[in-house]
């Protein structure tokens, strides 16, 4: 029987006690300043050691101001180390040294199509103007590189302003010895490269097709050879998301810059309505840092708290199908709440379909893209371009009918995928883990009738779902989702497939089908910032000595994703800002 108007839901009652118990448990009210001993007293006190905090802390340093990070994880470099690190900044001297065709006006009209109203436009023209800066203030000051990813298209080429060939870059090769004894503080990467290989973020597009592209196997020799030298030489090479986070940390370590891991935020110091400082949890107590210009919140977003997902977002949801740092649950957002900021987009996240395989799930990219695959739903029917932009492809989950729901989906494909394709890391042909198969991840099946019956849908919908879509491939015109259309949907795909890259049919047995799940890379909702990354008030009004930057703050993105890197370029971008407007502004 339905529920009289205007009562909440029983969903709705329970999100809500289990935030308010996680709330009594894992918060409190503001401590009192006098209450507990002070730790020290610095200018600018950053909290988080990912790509935020850090850069926030290089630039404050830089700018001549005293700083500390404080990080509650025993590592340093929060989710973007475990990451690929691409990012997405445009115009800066990266691409334009690569002759990238890239303008101001371009990259102005290609975001305002992405985002749209969502966010203001001063934040937007605040990331383009000081994101080159940032890239090449970066440089100038420690041991990283970069290089353009290229052909890694825009997501949105097609848009006003947008790219096919792209502007995202990631880190060069980085000599971890730089780092001392501090490299084996560094957070571990989400997935380890190939033992023996040196691999950037831009070649796992190549070593996918190393056993059926002649390029492909040439990246994954001139991997190996990287590989081969680094060890010659006695380098501890870097990549990635270990590479940014490393450089960044090498940066803060010539500067001086101390980082005290194991310490986490309890609460932020108010005074008068101001942020004065932050205590924290230190060696089994809790401790004041008073911050004399501000506090710059990097603590990444709350994947890894299920009441908070309960209370924000829409289920099913599950901390478990996240990638980001298992550390990020929410400390920063929940302080900011409780000195009154007001917060935005906290139903969103940098989703990506996931494969929930046992430990942690597989974040997939090129496997839903790659030629001779679909995704289903419940149905037994597609309902999405699976090539299309990842964060795109899980809000389509969410919004479909729910009588043909789309949670969990299945990813289904034949031996002659598996025979052509390296899957996660599993090389071509070679059988998958026991413990996917265990563990329901993977079904696997000689016929498509049998796999129908593994997965729970209708065996005549598969048969004809796939019948269909083998037409589209020999065709090479996928008419009901324009599979192939854009420029984006042929970067993880096999040239050698024609008419369509992105196409190919399913004919050979078995038949394999993965199970997919609305995953992330963290979540994408948090303070509301303005343009200087200052904290703000529901009424608009500054929170003096307060600002956030990375998954801590809402994304300049709204509910979009302009290219690769799109987390990881704003985060250091308005980390850069808000050091720079501490500096600029000494007067509280």
């Amino acid at each position: 029987m339905p529920l009289p108007e205007g009562l909440p839901t029983r969903r709705q009652v329970l999100a809500g006690t289990g935030f308010t118990l996680a709330a009594g448990l894992l918060g409190h009210q503001p401590a009192e300043a006098a209450a507990v001993p002070t730790l020290g007293e610095y200018d600018v006190v950053v909290v988080g050691s990912g790509a935020a905090g850090m850069t926030a802390a290089l630039t404050a340093a830089k700018r001549g101001l005293s700083c500390v990070v404080v990080e509650k994880a025993p590592t340093y470099g929060g989710s973007a180390a475990r990451s690929g690190a691409g990012i997405w900044v445009p115009n800066n001297e990266v691409l334009l040294a690569a002759g990238v065709p890239d303008t101001p006006q371009k990259a102005t009209a290609y975001l305002a199509a992405v985002v749209g109203g969502s966010v203001p436009a001063a934040r937007q023209q605040a990331y383009l103007a000081n994101g080159p800066a940032m890239i090449s203030f970066v440089i100038r000051n420690s041991p990283l590189r970069f290089r353009w990813m290229e052909g890694y298209s825009d997501y949105y080429p097609e848009l006003p302003g947008g790219l096919p060939n792209g502007r995202s870059i990631e880190p060069d090769q980085l000599d971890g010895n730089v780092l001392g004894p501090e490299l084996a503080n560094l957070n571990p990467p989400y997935l380890a490269t190939p033992a023996g290989m040196v691999v950037f973020g831009a070649d796992y597009k190549w070593l996918a097709l190393s056993l059926v592209n002649a390029k492909g196997l040439a990246v994954a020799t001139a991997a190996l050879a990287r590989g081969t030298r680094a060890a010659l030489l006695g380098q501890k090479p870097l990549t990635m998301g270990q590479a940014l986070a490393g450089g960044l940390r090498a940066g803060l370590m010539s500067a001086n810059v101390p980082v005290w891991l194991n310490t986490p935020l309890v609460d932020l110091n108010v005074e008068g309505g101001a942020v004065t400082g932050v205590v924290v949890q230190r060696n089994g107590a809790q401790g004041l840092l008073k911050a004399r210009r501000g506090v710059i919140v990097g603590s990444g977003g709350f994947e890894h708290n299920a009441a908070m997902r309960a209370q924000y977002q829409r289920q099913p949801i599950g901390t478990q199908w996240s990638v980001g740092a298992k550390e990020n649950t929410g400390d920063g957002h929940r302080a900011g709440q409780r000195a009154g900021a007001a917060l935005d987009l906290m139903e969103d996240a940098w989703w990506g379909p996931a494969i929930p395989t046992p430990g942690s799930p597989y974040f997939c990219l090129a496997e839903r893209t790659l030629p001779g695959g679909l995704i289903i739903n419940q149905a037994g029917q597609r309902y999405v371009n699976e090539a299309a932009p990842y964060g795109d492809v899980v809000h389509v989950m969410y919004d479909r009918d729910p009588a043909n729901p789309c949670i969990p989906s299945w990813l289904v494909v034949d031996q002659n995928y598996r025979n052509r394709y390296l899957f996660a890391d599993i090389a071509p042909a070679l059988p998958l883990p026991d413990s996917w198969y265990q563990s329901g991840a993977v079904v696997r099946n000689w016929s498509l009738d049998g796999l129908a019956t593994a997965i729970g849908v209708p065996a005549t919908a598969l048969k004809a779902t796939v019948a269909k879509f083998n037409g589209f491939a020999r065709s090479g015109q996928d008419t009901d989702f324009r599979r192939g259309d854009s420029a984006y949907d042929h970067y993880y795909t096999d040239p050698a497939v024609i008419p369509n890259s992105c196409l190919a049919p399913l004919w050979a047995a078995p038949y394999y089908a993965f199970k997919i799940v609305p995953g992330d890379l963290g979540t994408k909702g948090g303070m509301r910032t303005d343009a200087r990354a200052r904290v703000l008030r529901p009424d608009g009004s500054v929170i003096t000595g307060l600002y956030a930057a990375g998954n801590a703050s809402a994304a300049v993105m709204g509910h979009s994703y302009a290219g690769a890197g799109s987390t990881i370029g704003p985060a250091m971008t308005f980390g850069y800002v808000a050091a720079n407007d501490i500096a600029d502004h000494p007067a509280r």
